[in-house]
Formats: structure tokens, sequence, C-alpha cells
């Protein structure tokens, strides 16, 4: 539950985003505050595994966030959906879907997603730091092909939710699209559909791998680092991976390219003691396919 009495630390949340506060909620501070967001928070998902049930606290993702770590999509936009209202900009929370692979059924509105949209300067635009190697700015809320860096997105009206947005991804990307509900929701209201669909999103989870291995992504304006199992990936107009096959590597990787670190010795081992099997398994799986790996 949310505690009232408690405030947000402005201060502290931008100075953990390296950036000023800005004089007035304009565009151009939109577009600076979304890009060190997902320049320095990266996307993660190990509470989901370590600690199970996540909680939807929008305070409790800003704490997170100031120890250090990251998050998945329901504590990032929750969290900077509370920094960019305690900065005067007009923002809302939607309830939306993401559809992983070509072969699934898109789960619209009633899906594994919270995203945001912001009115400002007179125009609507989308605002996401949760979908990890997608967005690295806002993208104006109106159909159109929009290019950031390597990638490209499509925005259009979509075709699950009546009257809704559906963002497709690059084909180099890590989901196929994103159904956008028109209407907002509230956090409390969210949290309500969230333990009702508990079961359906940690099935979600398991069925696309998080539990087995979660990933972990990091948006910049050339690309993307992704590290999936024990793969260290870099997204540009080409793909470059290599294998950080051991304990000490793998937690090197997370600090040094991710900025993450992990102090908990039980959380370490666990992590590892999921990752590591994890990805001998996905390996001879490859092999089994005739991919190198």
């Amino acid at each position: 539950m949310r505690t009232e009495e408690r405030t947000l630390d402005v201060v502290g949340y931008l100075a953990r985003l390296g950036v000023e506060r800005p004089e007035e909620p304009t565009v151009d501070a939109l577009f600076a505050l979304h890009r060190a967001h997902v320049e320095r928070i990266p996307y993660e998902a190990w509470d989901i595994p370590l600690r199970g049930p996540i909680e939807l606290d929008p305070l409790e993702s800003v704490a997170k966030i100031f120890r250090g770590r990251g998050g998945y999509c329901f504590q990032l936009n929750n969290a900077f959906a509370e920094l960019l209202g305690a900065l005067g900009y007009d923002v809302a929370r939607h309830r939306a879907g993401v559809q992983v692979r070509p072969e699934d059924a898109p789960p619209g509105r009633h899906g594994n997603h919270m995203a945001l949209t912001v009115r400002c300067e007179g125009r609507a635009w989308l605002v996401d730091v949760g979908l990890g190697d997608a967005l690295h700015e806002p993208l104006p809320l109106r159909p159109g092909t929009y290019r950031q860096g390597p990638l490209t997105f499509v925005l259009d009206h979509s075709e699950l939710i009546p009257g809704g947005w559906r963002l497709t991804h690059d084909p180099k990307g890590s989901f196929v699209l994103v159904d956008i509900a028109t209407e907002p929701t509230t956090v409390e209201e969210f949290g309500r559909v969230y333990l009702e669909k508990l079961d359906f999103i940690h099935e979600q989870v398991r069925k696309y791998g998080f539990l087995r291995s979660p990933s972990v992504y990091l948006r910049d304006a050339d690309g993307v680092h992704e590290l999936s199992y024990c793969m260290l990936r870099r997204v540009e107009d080409s793909v470059e991976e290599r294998e950080v096959a051991t304990e000490d590597e793998w937690f090197g990787t997370l600090s040094e390219v991710f900025g993450l670190t992990l102090e908990d010795a039980r959380e370490r081992t666990e992590l590892w003691d999921r990752i590591h099997p994890a990805h001998l398994h996905w390996r001879e799986r490859q092999r089994e396919m005739g991919r190198t790996a």
C-alpha cells in the first residue's frame, strides 16, 4: 500500500539520473529525463526469482533505484511517473500488454505492462522507460515510423484495443509489440488488477524465461547492451555478442557495463545458481538446433 506521509526525494532522484532540475516542465526537459533514465537505470527483473511478487508502491521502486538497482516495467515506469508528476508534468499511467514472440497472441490491455503518456506543450507523448531495449526518447503519440539510433519503431492504432495504441518493435528487439489502452489508470487500480492477475503474470514471466534467466538491458543513443543468460550482446546496426562464462566475469560485467552491484552474498549465489545452469541448457539447445553459441 502507498504511504501518504512519505514524499518523493526529487533532488535525490535527479542526482541518480545525473540531471539538473528543469525550471519548467518542457518537452526538451522531458526528453533529457527520459534519456538519462534509460541510460543510467537498467531494466532488470531479479526481484521476481529472488523475492516473488513485486511491490507496486512507486516510492518503494524509487528507493530501489536509490540503492543502485534498476527494475522492470511496473517499477521503472511507476517511479518515473512519480518524478514527472513532481516536476509538474501531466502524466498518466496506462494498462498495456507486451507480445514477446511472433507465435504468441498479443495479451492486450490485460497483459504484463504499464505504459505512460505525458501531455506537454500541447502534444501527447508516449513515455516508457520500462521496455528494456526499446525507447531511448519519448515518441509523439501519433501514427508514424520513428528511428532512434539503430532501432526503428512503428506507432499505430491498436488492432486489439479500441481506441488504443500499438508500438511495434524493431526486428532486432526483444519483443514484437506492445498494445496500450487509451484510458488512464491509477496506481491503486493497477495494483488491484495486478493482484487479480498475479498467477497469469508470473506464468508469463516463467514462460518467457525471466525466472530462469533474468535479462538486463541498458539503452543509449547508439544502441543497447543486453545480458541474457551468460551472453553479453551489443545491439547497434549489427549485433555483437560474447559469452560471459564465469561467476566473477558475470558479476563484473553487471558492474562495469550496467552499473549494477549485488552486495548480498546470498542473492549473488542464488542468482548465479539460476543463471549458469539455465545458460548451459540454452547453449545445448542451440547446438542441437545447429546454431553456434
